[in-house]
């Protein structure tokens, strides 16, 4: 299961193991995702990744 990295509305930034739908294109990025930080369910979004 590959994990993917977001950035919460609040800003913090955390992987997810499960980032529902990110392949829709019509329903935009973001998601709403339970936050580890603030325990608070949030819209999240894929942070981008750097070309290393």
């Amino acid at each position: 299961m590959e994990h993917t990295v977001v950035r919460c509305a609040a800003g913090h930034v955390f992987s997810t193991a499960s980032f529902p739908m990110q392949n829709l294109g019509r329903l935009g990025p973001g998601r709403l995702v339970r936050c580890p930080r603030c325990a608070r369910l949030r819209s999240a979004v894929p942070v981008a990744r750097s070309g290393r």
